[in-house]
């Protein structure tokens, strides 16, 4: 576990490990979007427990990107005061902060959007909710200017990085993939086309925050649907992310159609079930020089040694596990490396829904029990 414990930079964001918590919406923001004091505390917890990079929950760019309650917003001034706590929350542990900016796309409903929900073609598919609308090349500019806002405003509020979610079948995966993206225009067709809102994004992101700010992306290698963005596509939108100068890729794979083969499984119960997006991440670690963040069912020590010392990765990213313990990268660096207890059912995210947070059942029924 040395190489995992050692420091690494990443365009002049010093980390002290290569442990990074993957982004996770924990619903603990208000109906507009500001974050709460809660949010603060999980972010505090999470620095203390000794984690090298918090990536937030997903955060939307403007208010028809909004997916879930309890979904943090980038899109105003407003909140400046509150994103700030966050922030120092968790520079005073000693910890450092990405923020995640989203667009859902077609991936959200009218109720939650406020209008009829924007995605690249006017088309249903197993992964929307209803049907959205085509968007306009108006649209198209809004919306990136409002993702170079966004990370202007993040910058500005104390965040040490910002990630762009291309994956999981949000608005800019939408663009790449030719099962979402139908267009006939210069956004869509062949994979260069369908590259051509993730660069633009990624352009007016990097121009807003400057050269020296670390920029990410989090892309998926596939879809794992049929018609859907597959490895050729996703080592293509590397290999351009990596000419374009991108920071870091954090690979993952699915999309909320998925099945069995989406972002979120259950039952990771062994080792063989862990570490499900390797194989994706090994394929466009060959064509980028930039480091690779692997994402995907990570629970055990020796797993997670292998993908760092024979599969080359750089950071490792895991979400759950830290909900159940986020003091976990503590008790490896003291030398417990017994697998981290999650036991990936997915329970977590329902208290999210009903009680303002996430949380872990398992934990509590077990702390009720003692």
């Amino acid at each position: 576990m040395k190489r995992l414990f050692e420091t690494t930079t990443i365009n002049g964001m010093t980390l002290t490990n290569r442990f990074i918590r993957s982004a996770t919406w924990e619903g603990m923001c208000e109906a507009d979007g500001r974050p709460t004091t809660k949010l603060a505390a999980c972010y505090r917890d999470l620095a203390a427990g000794g984690i090298g990079l918090i990536i937030t929950g997903y955060t939307y760019v403007r208010p028809d990107g909004k997916q879930m309650p309890g979904k943090m917003g980038i899109h105003t001034d407003a909140f400046a005061a509150e994103m700030q706590t966050l922030t120092r929350a968790v520079h005073d542990e000693g910890g450092k902060i990405c923020m995640q900016l989203v667009h859902a796309g077609g991936q959200t409903t009218a109720k939650t959007a406020g209008r009829r929900p924007l995605a690249p073609s006017a088309i249903k598919v197993g992964q929307f909710p209803e049907e959205p609308e085509a968007m306009s090349r108006q649209d198209i500019d809004e919306i990136i200017a409002a993702f170079g806002n966004g990370a202007r405003r993040a910058k500005e509020y104390g965040f040490d990085a910002v990630q762009l979610h291309a994956a999981h079948g949000y608005l800019i995966n939408q663009f790449l993939s030719p099962l979402t993206n139908q267009r006939t225009d210069g956004y869509g067709g062949p994979i260069e086309n369908r590259c051509r809102f993730l660069l633009e994004v990624y352009r007016r992101v990097r121009s807003e925050v400057g050269p020296d700010f670390p920029v990410f992306a989090k892309l998926n290698g596939s879809d794992n649907l049929e018609g859907g963005l597959d490895i050729r596509d996703g080592v293509y939108a590397a290999h351009l992310l990596e000419k374009e100068k991108i920071d870091a890729i954090e690979v993952s794979g699915g999309t909320s159609a998925s099945g069995e083969r989406g972002p979120v499984r259950t039952k990771v119960d062994n080792p063989g079930k862990e570490a499900y997006n390797l194989v994706l991440c090994r394929e466009i670690k060959k064509v980028v020089t930039c480091p690779i963040m692997a994402v995907g069912g990570f629970r055990s020590p020796e797993v997670i040694n292998t993908a760092a010392m024979e599969d080359g990765m750089d950071y490792i990213s895991m979400s759950r596990p830290f909900i159940r313990e986020p003091h976990l990268v503590n008790r490896w660096r003291e030398g417990d490396l017994s697998t981290a207890r999650c036991i990936s059912c997915n329970g977590c995210f329902k208290p999210g829904l009903r009680e303002g947070g996430i949380y872990c059942v398992v934990e509590k029924k077990d702390h009720h029990r003692v």
